[in-house]
């Protein structure tokens, strides 16, 4: 009878095993490539992104050759985004852009990258709002602007062509306005060669941005507080030039020029 029971007792054990077995086993096993992106994809058209990521992990450790796995990486990253992985997202943008740079789809690559960045502005350009312009930098949107700009200079003929050259104007106009909105910054504070700095930037690295008339300002009462004359007359020299109706060599709201030597001073 003993005997009996320990078998009973065993053949139980072996069952319930069995069947907390059966509810942990992965339902995807046997799944092809196809199935597993075909259900990525379902996922993803009901915005569940996390598991849409899963299945497409797994679709990339089990089939890691084919078409299917190339684009899975892109679809990782565009899921990645939405769900707010913003560091996960262009780390797989770029891992697609290193291993397959002649991919049909590589220009969509670029593209995202350059969309995941953009929508990082609200926190870079927070200037809007904050004036303590110190700590800021507006890295997001540059690496937004060189993706978008790779788009323009390696695919003329991409269907994201146009859309990345209009975001690339708007980024041109909002770092220039972001480092002169960090020059004036120093220059209130008395850091004259880092608000230099900040001013020569803007002017080399964004010279059609409209901001460049403010930022050849800054550079004349920068130099001029630093006593480095020459400099100060370079500069007032340019900015008579390219802005010969600037509001910066005019006084209050009469029109009589001031000389760019006199620009620091509010009372001229």
């Amino acid at each position: 009878m003993r005997s009996l029971l320990a078998a009973l007792f065993a053949a139980a054990a072996l069952v319930a095993a069995g069947c907390s077995s059966l509810k942990g086993e992965d339902e995807t096993l046997g799944w092809s490539a196809q199935r597993l992106y075909g259900e990525a994809k379902d996922a993803m058209a009901t915005r569940d992104w996390q598991k849409s990521i899963k299945l497409l992990e797994k679709l990339e450790a089990r089939y890691p050759y084919g078409r299917y796995a190339q684009q899975a990486q892109l679809e990782i990253a565009y899921a990645n985004w939405k769900d707010n992985e913003r560091a996960s997202a262009i780390a797989a943008a770029d891992r697609f852009i290193k291993l397959y740079p002649n991919h049909p789809n590589v220009d969509y690559a670029w593209y995202l990258k350059g969309l995941i960045n953009f929508y990082e502005l609200q926190g870079v350009l927070s200037w809007l709002t904050t004036p303590d312009m110190s700590d800021r930098d507006p890295k997001a949107a540059r690496d937004a602007y060189f993706a978008f700009k790779e788009v323009l200079t390696r695919f003329p003929e991409s269907r994201y062509a146009e859309d990345s050259r209009a975001r690339m104007r708007f980024l041109v106009n909002s770092l220039a306005s972001n480092e002169v909105h960090v020059a004036n910054y120093y220059m209130k504070r008395g850091a004259f060669l880092a608000a230099a700095n900040r001013a020569q930037y803007a002017v080399e690295h964004y010279p059609q941005a409209p901001a460049v008339e403010e930022a050849m300002a800054i550079l004349v009462r920068a130099y001029d507080s630093l006593g480095m004359t020459d400099l100060r007359d370079a500069a007032g020299r340019v900015l008579m030039k390219n802005f010969p109706q600037s509001d910066y060599l005019k006084s209050g709201g009469k029109k009589k020029r001031v000389p760019w030597w006199r620009l620091w001073d509010p009372d001229w």
